[in-house]
């Protein structure tokens, strides 16, 4: 997964894959998938990010099945 913002546009940009997108699909007048020919999420654009949400600030929180009491967290 890769998360690029785009200063000039206030724009998020998170990958989940790089497959090739067959369609987008608006969530509302900000948010914006982009699907692969079965339907599986490629990426996601949040445009005006800085308003819909904390850019400052990004974690990472990796929870693994059966180790509850272990986890991997990143921030950057």
């Amino acid at each position: 997964m890769k998360i690029k913002y785009f200063s000039d546009t206030d724009t998020a940009l998170v990958e989940f894959s790089d497959t090739e997108v067959h369609e987008t699909r608006e969530i509302n007048e900000n948010i914006y998938i982009d699907l692969d020919k079965a339907g599986g999420l490629v990426s996601m654009a949040i445009e005006h990010a800085k308003e819909q949400g904390n850019l400052s600030e990004l974690s990472y929180l990796q929870i693994d099945q059966g180790l509850s009491n272990k986890r991997v967290e990143r921030t950057g």
